[in-house]
C-alpha cells in the first residue's frame, strides 16, 4: 500500500483488497483466540511505533527518502503538492498541506502553539499510540484565533503556566497530523505561512530561544521496507516483545480492563517485558497460529459501509473504544484516520449498474439542486488510475470540488463530466479527467454536516452515458 517510506496516514482511506488470503478461520482453541485476540488489540500501536521510528529515525527536519521526516518533538511539512510523476504513496491528496510531528512527553509536557489562521480552514488531529484521536484543535472545535496547549503524558502531575490548555495524552508518545486547506499552488506561500505557525517546544524550554535539539539515528531501525509490510513480517514473539515494551510508556486505556485481563493469560503483563524465548515450541506455534488467523481477520474487515456504489466510512472513525478489530482493519488499510466529525472520505470503485470504472466510458455525477455535498469546510472529488495514483491530463486537473469554478446548470443542478478525452472547451469547468483504463475516485468531505454523519445524505451513484 505505501511505498518507499512515507507515513501511511497519507494513504487514508486507501480501502485496498484484503493483503492476506482471506480462507475460512480454522478452529482455534482457547489460547490461540486469546493470542489472536492479543494480536489484533496490539497490532495498531506496533504499526504505529514502526511508522515513528521511520520517519523519525534522522538528524535533522527533511532529512531522509520521503522529504517529510523529523526528529521526535518537531514538525515537518509537506511544502507542495504531487502531481502525476509522483509515485511515493498511493492515494496522493489535492486538498491540504500536511503538517506532522511525533511527539514523547514521557519526561516532560510539549507545549503546541498556534498562530491565527485568520479564519482559513486546518485541523491538527493528536493521536495516541492507540490511533484513538484524543483532541483535534482546528476550525471545527477551537476557531482559527491564537491557540496554545501542552500536551501532558498519562503520569503528569505537574503544573502548567497560566494560560496554557492541557490536553492529557494517554499515552506517552503520540503523532500530530495536521492539515490546512490549500486552494491550488498560487496558495502555497499563504499556507506556508500558516504552517510556520504551527510550533511546538519542550514545557522547559518554552518562552525561550532555543534551537531544536539534533535527533538521534539507530542504523539498526529499516527506515526503507514500508513500515506495514514490516509488521506483517515480524516474528510472532518479536512482535509481542515489542509490544509489552511499548505498554511500559504507553498503558492500555482504563477500559480495556478485559483485555488486559486475558493477556495475562498468556503471559503478557503491562509494565513488564515479554519473554519470548520461555515459550516452549508448543507454545510458541499456537502463537504463530493466532497471529496468523489475526491478520487474516484485519485484512478482510471493512471499513464502512456499500450504498449507491460508494464506500463510506463513518461509525468509529479515529475512534474505538473497545472495538479493537474495527481499530485493527483501520490501522491497516490508512494508519491515522480522522475523526468523522472533521472528514469522511467515500470511495466509488463501482457505476450504477455494479460494473468498474474505464476510461473508455463516459461518466456523469449528477448533483439536483440542494444537494451538493453539505460540508462547513468543503469538498473535492480525486481521480486515481489502477494504480492509485494521479492521472496525467492536459489541464492538470487531478481533482474538482467547491473551490472550483464549477458551472451550474440552469435549474441549479450539477453535472461533473468523469472521462479521458476533453468534453469541449465549453464543458471543460466541469470535467475530472480519466485515465484510459481502469480508475476509481475519492470523495473528501471536510468537516460535514449532520446529514453526511447520519447517512441522511450520500453520495450520488454514478451514471454511465454511453
Amino acid at each position: 500500500m505505501i511505498k518507499k517510506i512515507w507515513p501511511s496516514f497519507l494513504v487514508m482511506v486507501c480501502l485496498a483488497m484484503p493483503i492476506l488470503g482471506s480462507p475460512a478461520s480454522a478452529a482455534l482453541n482457547q489460547d490461540e483466540e486469546i493470542g489472536a485476540q492479543a494480536y489484533i488489540y496490539a497490532f495498531p500501536m506496533v504499526l504505529m511505533e514502526i511508522t515513528r521510528r521511520s520517519t523519525t529515525n534522522v538528524a535533522e527536519v527533511g532529512a531522509g527518502a520521503s522529504g517529510l521526516n523529523a526528529p521526535m518533538n518537531q514538525f515537518s511539512h509537506v511544502r507542495d503538492f504531487p502531481d502525476h510523476t509522483f509515485t511515493d504513496v498511493v492515494r496522493p491528496n489535492a486538498d491540504t498541506l500536511y503538517s506532522c510531528l511525533w511527539f514523547d512527553v514521557t519526561k516532560e509536557p510539549l507545549v503546541l502553539s498556534v498562530a491565527d489562521t485568520k479564519g482559513r480552514y486546518f485541523l491538527l488531529p493528536i493521536l495516541d499510540m492507540w490511533t484513538d484521536v484524543i483532541a483535534c484543535p482546528g476550525s471545527r472545535t477551537t476557531g482559527t484565533g491564537n491557540q496554545t496547549y501542552a500536551i501532558v503524558g498519562p503520569n503528569f502531575e505537574g503544573r502548567l503556566p497560566q494560560g496554557i490548555e492541557p490536553i492529557r495524552c494517554p499515552t506517552g508518545i503520540g503523532w500530530i497530523i495536521g492539515r490546512t486547506q490549500t486552494n491550488g499552488k498560487a496558495d502555497y506561500d499563504y499556507v506556508h505561512q500558516i504552517q510556520a505557525g504551527y510550533t511546538v517546544a519542550p514545557l522547559s524550554h518554552w518562552g525561550k530561544n532555543t534551537a531544536p535539539a539534533k535527533g538521534s539515528v539507530n542504523p539498526d531501525w529499516d527506515t526503507k521496507t514500508p513500515p506495514l509490510k514490516q509488521v506483517l513480517n515480524m516474528e510472532t514473539t518479536a512482535f509481542f516483545q515489542l509490544f509489552a515494551e511499548l505498554l511500559k510508556d504507553n498503558p492500555p486505556h482504563e477500559m480495556d480492563w478485559n483485555m488486559v485481563a486475558q493477556l495475562k493469560q498468556i503471559g503478557m503483563v503491562p509494565g513488564h517485558s515479554f519473554d519470548g524465548s520461555a515459550l516452549t515450541a508448543e507454545q510458541k506455534k499456537a502463537l504463530d497460529q493466532a497471529a496468523q488467523e489475526a491478520k487474516k481477520l484485519i485484512s478482510k474487515g471493512s471499513m464502512g459501509e456499500a450504498v449507491n456504489g460508494w464506500t463510506v466510512s463513518r461509525d468509529f472513525m479515529g475512534t474505538y473504544a473497545t472495538s479493537y478489530l474495527h481499530r485493527a482493519v483501520i490501522a491497516m488499510m490508512g494508519l491515522g484516520a480522522n475523526l468523522a466529525e472533521d472528514a469522511v472520505y467515500p470511495l466509488t470503485q463501482v457505476d450504477h449498474e455494479g460494473n468498474a470504472y474505464n476510461g473508455a466510458n463516459t461518466y456523469v455525477i449528477h448533483f439536483d439542486k440542494g444537494t451538493l455535498p453539505p460540508v462547513k469546510g468543503f469538498w473535492s472529488l480525486t481521480m486515481y488510475n489502477e494504480k492509485m495514483l494521479f492521472v496525467e491530463n492536459p489541464i492538470g486537473r487531478y481533482a474538482i470540488g467547491d473551490r472550483d469554478k464549477l458551472e451550474l446548470n440552469p435549474d441549479g443542478s450539477l453535472d461533473i463530466i468523469v472521462q479521458h478525452a476533453s468534453p469541449g472547451k465549453d464543458k471543460e469547468a466541469n470535467w475530472l479527467p480519466a485515465p484510459e483504463g481502469k480508475f476509481d475516485m475519492l470523495m473528501r468531505l471536510y468537516w460535514p454536516g449532520m446529514d453526511v454523519l447520519t447517512g441522511v445524505w450520500i453520495p450520488p451513484a454514478v451514471q454511465k452515458t454511453n
